[in-house]
């Protein structure tokens, strides 16, 4: 045997390993259109409101005989003497 590097075990293949992977994460903006739709509706909304509306009509009856339709028209005196007499009689 000699003494300098004499090695009697036969040479092998290397042994190669997967690969260890290292990630480095860089970031970068994107810009994503978000849209978000207004609708405007007007609505209508009908309310009843009163309106007062008056109506009048005139007509001329004589006193001496009766108004179209019968009507008889009478004084305002005699109206009142009518009601002071049956005040009147409600005292008593």
């Amino acid at each position: 045997m000699s003494c300098c590097n004499e090695n009697p075990c036969p040479p092998l293949s290397p042994i190669v390993c997967d690969p260890i992977v290292i990630v480095r994460d860089h970031y970068l903006p994107q810009i994503v259109p978000v849209i978000h739709p207004i609708k405007v509706v007007d609505k209508i909304h009908c309310v009843p409101v009163e309106k007062h509306i008056y109506t009048y009509s005139e007509e001329e009856v004589t006193s001496g005989s009766k108004g179209p339709g019968g009507v008889t028209v009478s004084s305002k005196r005699a109206k009142k003497a009518a009601v002071g007499t049956s005040r009147s009689r409600r005292k008593k």
